[in-house]
């Protein structure tokens, strides 16, 4: 009994994990080229869909994400490189778009405020101990 509810819960799980690695990639927008597919679908997982703002547009149902998805196969059908491509959307969209910004001087705050915030929360508990023992 134990093993069948095992196998159950098991089965279930598993089951999650081959629906939350599927994309939302529809087949009219695969490209012939095997390996012209495979860099767009990299750069896809790379690019931050601009409705979700936590997916990567190669996840995504939106719109938007699908017509990225195209307009990245249809730059890689062109010609362009993947650089290229980035320059291009980053351009267009801003580093918002990228999943992982670069560290340069106008994503420093993106990068480096989240450790700031942290140390000024530890100082906060630690200080608040500190204060709570001498009143104790």
């Amino acid at each position: 009994m134990i093993k069948n509810k095992f196998f159950i819960i098991f089965s279930f799980f598993l089951f999650q994990t081959f629906l939350t690695n599927i994309g939302a990639v529809e087949p009219d927008e695969v490209l012939k080229n095997n390996a012209q597919e495979l860099r767009a679908r990299n750069i896809s997982k790379n690019i931050r869909c601009m409705v979700c703002q936590n997916q990567s547009i190669d996840e995504s149902e939106a719109p938007l994400a699908k017509d990225l998805r195209i307009l990245i196969r249809n730059k890689i059908k062109s010609g362009k490189d993947d650089k290229e491509i980035y320059n291009f959307l980053t351009s267009r969209y801003g580093d918002f778009i990228l999943l992982q910004p670069a560290f340069k001087l106008n994503t420093f705050a993106l990068w480096l405020l989240p450790v700031f915030f942290l140390l000024i929360g530890v100082y906060v508990i630690f200080r608040q101990n500190k204060l709570f023992k001498r009143k104790s």
